[in-house]
């Protein structure tokens, strides 16, 4: 018998694993690196190495080989793993040395060397380190490893085996990204080795002015509630400041109570009073930072070394946090983005200049990442269309497109090679492909790829039909069932995030599958990018400026609309809507707000009252509590269910995982007090022991599964089900 869908996405980890990842390329641009499992239901990540001339791959480090226990993991990487939505095990991150010879890992919090391009016989070897190892990085020769050790940063010699401190304060941790940083700007780190690896940038995070939150395991209560810091909007951020710390070489050093290695002295150029967040760093010929006002309405870029103030942005809502910038080029100069046009493009330009520098990219091609620099090159992740993710390449000889075809692309380059990553429509598996200079407008030759052992989904490959709907032309995709007959009325199931940072209406078949297979139970799906999502311009993301309810919630009504409209063949008398996250509290939004349009909700770990989330996130659109509290009650559903049970009563099922520290389970449980205290009728399934993530396989099968039950006898489908 054929595994059904949710099971095997569930074991799949969502599909997955098997899919090659987390891609390096070595300078001379003849060796690639990356993460791989060896099946599409294996979930223990290992490291490989491929030759690009003969296209011959080796398996560096394997962890059953090296008998790591990967459920005996430190509290830090658990976390680490949280915030960056790691559902796999293994070796789930690696970093090299500048000639791509070392790579170092992590498991069960033991630090493991490997030399690459060193032949079959080369074995991963045990690097004696204080256990456990947090986030173990190599110098740029690769001759020491640096790593976090109950706070403190230590640096140990790979040939003689020293172990000392680089950074160490009584409580403070040195080296660890804090929390809004991981979760919210993308910045998973938290020191950063110089080029000549004399030096450490290192992040020093007092967590002592947070609030500190409880979460209580109850289906096991002699088990103590976990302590966990947590800043909620309005509330105190962690203190960060950054050093340099010096890093002396051929000096030995003991292990004395409190001794430091080298010297600590804190950068110039940062007022962090009225900057506190540390958005990123990079050291490339100079140590930059990127630093951002509370309010995020003011960004820096400043030489850490010089305390030169290079380039200050500003924007009255806010300023956005770009991945991959600050970098610099071999040439000394910077790349960052900037504004212009209603477009946020490429800047390139010296030091001396970046501040009045303009994009080098045209009005319309939004710059959404930089991927990388290659020499002089640029490589960056872009679009001008708001349905794909493109791969563009900018350097000495202009702009060059690298991979542009309908799809999500990501790409890696060094030394002339390019790795392209692609995911389209025409498959649910991620194509990689390498090319080398030459061919077509440069867009490189293929000269040999990488296998993805991905598993292929038991399920009717998706075939979203696209709409641009309302006067804002709010990018739809419309997917029916495959057994679906013209003139047959389909019940409709809603299924969007909604919110920012988030774009579900992609031309790539992998988006679609978990909506595909609502689709086969016998509904009409529509997913939409309302205002808000990322990937049109920069006045559509900030359409959302001080209300998370009112514009979102019209849009997928509108975007409802347009797709009956359409497709004559959706039933708006049967409408339901389902969603996680900020998609699980639009779901709660709509059915309180919105009865007349949307007849039941599937709400999974909704954030019902913005108050109670994190600061970065939240302040960014909503502003100060203090100063706002009606955005705030604006955009909470805490008061909605007294209004909403005067009008229609819609079925509601709540879903939240017990163990969230993200969006807490308090969020929850208020809503549903609320509900209960209005006469509101409405289902809650608590998760025990489940986080953000639904990772744990029956968890994540099931909730499929009572979703899909709990949606037809809402709305009165009695069609049986399908695999």
């Amino acid at each position: 018998m054929t595994e059904s869908f949710p099971r095997q996405q569930a074991r799949t980890r969502g599909f997955r694993l098997g899919a090659p990842r987390a891609f390096e390329v070595s300078p001379d641009g003849a060796r690639v690196t990356f993460l791989r499992s060896r099946a599409g239901d294996d979930p223990v990540t290992c490291l490989w190495e491929t030759d690009v001339a003969t296209g011959t791959e080796r398996l560096v480090a394997d962890p059953r080989t090296l008998g790591a226990d990967d459920e005996n993991l430190p509290p830090e990487e658990r976390a680490r793993r949280e915030r960056v939505r790691e559902t796999a095990a293994g070796i789930v991150a690696y970093a090299t040395d500048r000639a791509m010879t070392l790579a170092v890992f992590a498991l069960s919090g033991q630090v493991y060397a490997v030399a690459l391009s060193g032949g079959a016989d080369a074995a991963p070897r045990l690097v004696p380190t204080r256990v456990p190892a947090l986030d173990p990085r190599p110098d740029p020769a690769g001759t020491a490893v640096a790593y976090v050790h109950d706070g403190a940063l230590r640096v140990i010699d790979l040939a003689g085996g020293q172990d000392t401190v680089a950074a160490a304060e009584d409580g403070v941790t040195l080296g660890l990204a804090e929390f809004v940083a991981a979760e919210e700007m993308g910045r998973s780190r938290g020191y950063w080795w110089s080029p000549d690896g004399r030096q450490l940038l290192v992040a020093r995070v007092d967590e002592s002015p947070v609030a500190r939150w409880h979460i209580a395991d109850p289906a096991n209560p002699g088990k103590a509630p976990a302590e966990v810091s947590y800043p909620a909007a309005g509330t105190a951020n962690a203190d960060v400041s950054l050093l340099v710390a010096s890093v002396p070489v051929g000096v030995p050093y003991g292990e004395q109570p409190g001794e430091r290695r080298g010297d600590l002295t804190e950068v110039a150029g940062w007022d962090r009073a009225a900057f506190p967040y540390l958005v990123s760093a990079a050291w490339g010929t100079d140590p930059l930072i990127v630093v951002q006002s509370r309010d995020q309405r003011v960004m820096r870029v400043v030489n850490a070394a010089t305390g030169q103030l290079l380039r200050e942005d500003t924007d009255p809502h806010w300023t956005d946090v770009i991945a991959g910038v600050p970098a610099q080029l071999d040439s000394g100069d910077i790349v960052w983005t900037g504004l212009a046009d209603d477009t946020r493009g490429l800047i390139v330009a010296p030091a001396g200049e970046l501040a009045g520098a303009v994009p080098v990219t045209p009005p319309g091609l939004q710059v959404r990442a930089v991927l990388g620099t290659d020499g002089g090159d640029v490589l960056f992740a872009g679009g001008r269309g708001s349905t794909g993710l493109q791969v563009w390449r900018y350097g000495p000889d202009g702009l060059y497109a690298v991979a542009t075809k309908p799809g999500v692309h990501t790409a890696a380059k060094s030394g002339g090679t390019t790795v392209i990553a692609s995911r389209t429509l025409d498959s649910s598996q991620v194509i990689v492909r390498l090319t080398r200079p030459g061919g077509p407008a440069d867009t490189g030759t293929v000269v040999g790829g990488i296998a993805s052992l991905a598993e292929e989904p038991n399920l009717p490959a998706p075939e979203p039909r696209f709409l641009h709907a309302g006067p804002a032309g709010i990018r739809t995709a419309v997917l029916l069932p495959s057994w679906h007959r013209p003139g047959d009325k389909l019940p409709v199931l809603m299924d969007p995030y909604g919110g920012p940072g988030a774009q579900r209406v992609l031309r790539s078949a992998g988006i679609y599958l978990a909506s595909q297979w609502f689709a086969e139970q016998g509904f009409a799906v529509v997913v939409a990018d309302g205002r808000g999502t990322p990937g049109r311009s920069p006045s559509w993301e900030r359409m959302i400026a001080g209300d998370f309810a009112s514009g979102i919630l019209e849009d997928q009504v509108t975007a409802l609309g347009a797709a009956a409209e359409a497709v004559p063949e959706l039933d708006t008398s049967r409408v339901a809507i389902r969603g996680w996250s900020f998609g699980g509290y639009l779901s709660a939004l709509a059915v309180l707000r919105r009865p007349d349009v949307f007849h039941a909700g599937v709400a999974g770990a909704p954030v019902t009252d913005w108050a109670l989330y994190d600061t970065h996130y939240t302040e960014r659109y909503l502003g100060d509590p203090a100063r706002n509290p009606d955005a705030y009650q604006a955009s909470s559903l805490m008061g909605d269910p007294a209004r909403a049970v005067k009008s229609v009563i819609r079925p509601l099922l709540i879903i939240h995982g017990l163990a969230d520290d993200n969006v807490f389970v308090a969020h929850s449980l208020r809503l549903s007090s609320a509900l209960l205290a209005a006469g509101y009728p409405h289902s809650v399934l608590p998760l025990s022991g489940i986080t953000h993530m639904t990772s744990q396989e029956t968890v994540a099968e099931n909730m499929l599964l009572f979703q899909v039950a709990f949606l037809k006898q809402a709305l009165g489908i009695e069609a049986a089900a399908r695999d």
